[in-house]
């Protein structure tokens, strides 16, 4: 379990159509967080947005959309984050990645 004080936030954006050997790469990519012990990821889905290509991906009313953006979030300590992007970073060809300074001020579990 990560400590409280300085640690790396690892960000992914990606496009939720992205796919590895037919699976979601936002499955894949918790799978492999959860495999090296990664303190803690989470998957959210954006209602709209737009990446390099330019081109807006949007959750209407009306109308199914299956490429929304997606980002994913992760902190840790630095080792853990850099050795985990290199095994990441070839598997997202559409999308962003990005690593920033972050402090913890709280990692707990239920009823510590």
């Amino acid at each position: 379990m990560i400590k409280t004080g300085p640690a790396k936030k690892l960000t992914i954006y990606i496009d939720e159509s992205e796919r590895v050997h037919g699976k979601p790469l936002y499955e894949v990519l918790l799978e492999i967080f959860y495999k090296r012990k990664i303190s803690g990821a989470s998957v959210f889905r954006g209602i709209e947005g737009y990446g390099s290509d330019r081109v807006f991906h949007t959750a209407k009313i009306l109308e199914l959309s299956t490429t929304l953006p997606v980002k994913i979030e992760v902190v840790d300590i630095l080792e853990k984050i850099d050795a985990v992007l290199l095994e990441i970073t070839p598997m997202v060809h559409k999308g962003l990645i990005e690593v920033s300074d972050t402090t913890v001020i709280k990692c707990g579990t239920a009823g510590k």
